[in-house]
Formats: C-alpha cells, sequence, structure tokens
C-alpha cells in the first residue's frame, strides 16, 4: 500500500529557521545529515520505495483556485496554522506498522511532527 508522509514543522521552529544567516543554517543542515543518513541507510535496507522532496516554504507558494471560469492565483502564506508542511516522503509499504514505523525514524519527528494518509489506489 502507498502511503504520503507528510513532514510538517512548528511555524514558530520555521520562522527562527528562516530568520538564520546562510552559514548559521548550513551548520544545522549538515548537523542534521548523520541522523537523515541514518534514515536512508535503514529505507535502503529494508529495500522499500520511498521518493520524498522538501519543500520551500509557504511564502514561496502559490494558492490557485477558478471561480466562475477565473483562474485566481494568490501569493502564499495562506492561513495562520501551528503547522507547516516542509517536506513529503511517498513510501509503498506493506502495512500501516511499517509506515508507522519509517515515521518514526524520520528526524523532523523528534520536533515536530509526520503525518500519515493513505493513498486512495483504485
Amino acid at each position: 500500500m502507498k502511503y504520503l508522509l507528510l513532514l510538517t514543522n512548528n511555524a514558530e521552529d520555521v520562522a527562527s529557521w528562516e530568520s538564520l544567516s546562510p552559514e548559521e543554517a548550513q551548520k544545522l543542515r549538515e548537523a542534521e545529515m548523520p541522523a537523515w543518513g541514518e534514515l536512508f541507510g535503514w529505507i535502503g535496507e529494508k529495500g522499500y520505495d520511498v521518493d520524498g522532496l522538501e519543500l520551500e516554504s509557504p511564502g514561496e507558494a502559490k494558492l490557485v483556485q477558478v471561480r466562475d471560469g477565473e483562474t485566481l492565483v494568490t501569493d502564499g502564506p495562506f492561513a495562520e496554522t501551528k503547522e507547516q508542511v516542509g517536506g513529503f516522503f511517498l513510501a509503498d509499504l506493506p502495512n500501516l506498522d511499517e509506515a508507522i514505523e519509517l515515521a518514526s525514524r524520520i528526524p523532523v519527528a523528534k520536533s515536530a511532527s509526520v503525518e500519515i494518509r493513505p493513498v486512495v489506489e483504485r
């Protein structure tokens, strides 16, 4: 079964991250890399089919709506929320227990959260 794992960050943490200098942000990324490397190594050992991407900040997003035949485009962010999606994994896994195991190993789960959503397959 396929699962979408949405990696969310606390909005305050995102704002704090965005206030860092490029050098400070790079140092923090480098400090996190071993945990991500461990995750990807585990995924490889399990032989799971997992793909994912990091997303730009909500401020880079666009909202597209069509109303009465007119396309409306709005710059983000769109709503005041406590959490913001920062990335995702799409994983083909044997069952929900394995999706939970994967989510628990994602470094973001230690400071924010990972939402698991089964993908509708017809």
